[in-house]
């Protein structure tokens, strides 16, 4: 399946009719920006993280995916969830899984998974709960947006390599991709949480263009006038470099997704966010005056 689902974004939101939404990883980049539109609209929402940070309109509750005694507290009263995979672990069905039976034990009807346009059902990572979610789930949806435009604005090496040294290290070449903003997916998220028929499908999320990385270095300098620049690296470089940072087997998969963008895997994009939200996606430049005019370091949310 792709961006083209069944889902036509004329399904209306139950509103304070849905019962309880968890969601994990509720201070994160996607999630934070989900319950706070969750929270918004008036829905009732379970905000799960490892330290139960207080979320703004939410029950806070602490959840750790390898701390199986956070499960019931975080199930308690829920029926729908929101789910991020723990993070820079190759193999995040191992303790997913089990959660998602626990979960559907427990009432919960509907999930929203997220996970990247670069994995496919059944593919590496995260794909295998991908593949697995619609015989845990009575309704489903799995959110499979590209790169995120925040890696270039948040607390990811990329933005913090921009402030700190005025390059971004890639070995993607001149391939493009059709960087999302995090404030898309998440209102995607909602529909496909709240909307009265669950996508049952998985939904590929871009922005409105293609751009590469020298594209993305253009954009930055244009609008904070800061010298920065795209340095390529060939993919042994760059597995490498990330290696350093995170498990050997996780880094050659993320090394291995920029090759593929350097081939032109990702050189595309899709009307999902309109279709679903009824909206054009917003652009790069828009996010980068957002989060980065004048200067400020606005880090991920």
């Amino acid at each position: 399946m792709n961006g083209t689902s069944k889902s036509t974004g004329t399904s209306k939101s139950t509103g304070t009719g849905t019962g309880t939404t968890l969601v994990v990883g509720a201070t994160g980049t996607t999630g934070s920006r989900t319950a706070a539109r969750l929270t918004t609209a008036g829905h009732r929402v379970k905000a799960a993280s490892r330290r139960a940070t207080p979320v703004a309109g939410a029950e806070s509750v602490r959840f750790d995916w390898y701390e199986p005694a956070t499960f019931d507290d975080a199930l308690d009263g829920a029926d729908r969830a929101y789910l991020v995979p723990p993070v820079g672990d190759p193999d995040p069905a191992a303790v997913m899984l089990p959660f998602l039976r626990q979960a559907r034990a427990a009432g919960v009807h509907r999930v929203v998974l997220l996970s990247s346009s670069a994995i496919p059902e059944g593919g590496p990572a995260v794909g295998a709960v991908h593949q697995a979610l619609p015989g845990l789930c009575e309704q489903w949806a799995v959110l499979r947006p590209s790169w995120f435009m925040q890696n270039f604005t948040g607390a990811h090496g990329h933005a913090r390599s921009v402030r700190e040294d005025g390059v971004i290290l890639t070995a993607t070449g001149t391939g493009r991709v059709g960087f999302v903003d995090a404030d898309d997916i998440a209102a995607v998220a909602v529909h496909a949480l709240t909307d009265d028929h669950a996508p049952d499908t998985d939904l590929i999320l871009t922005g409105p263009e293609a751009l590469s990385h020298d594209d993305i270095a253009t954009v930055i300098r244009e609008v904070t006038g800061r010298p920065v620049a795209h340095r390529p690296l060939t993919y042994e470089q760059l597995r490498v470099r990330l290696a350093e940072q995170m498990p050997a087997e996780f880094a050659a998969m993320l090394a291995g997704m920029d090759r593929a963008i350097a081939e032109g895997a990702e050189d595309r994009t899709t009307d999902t966010v309109q279709r679903l939200t009824g909206r054009p996606p917003h652009g790069f430049r828009l996010v980068v005056e957002r989060e980065l005019a004048g200067g400020d370091d606005v880090h991920g949310r």
